[in-house]
């Protein structure tokens, strides 16, 4: 591998030490109320680049 890829390549042991930081930073409870906002802001990411897809259709449609 790559000198520059290998400090980023994310093994199981990185994984479960990220998990537990995050219960350690934010606890048990604040958990599914950030997943809820990630999968939201992710919901209205797909939507809106649906929609400039659908902008630039309808642009090139006019000329």
């Amino acid at each position: 591998m790559d000198a520059l890829v290998l400090p980023l390549a994310i093994g199981p042991w990185q994984i479960v030490l990220i998990v537990v930081i995050v219960l350690l930073l934010f606890g048990g409870r604040k958990i599914p109320e950030l997943m809820r906002g990630l999968g939201s802001g992710i919901k209205e990411f797909k939507q809106a680049s649906k929609e400039d897809v659908t902008d630039e259709n309808q642009i090139e449609d006019k000329k």
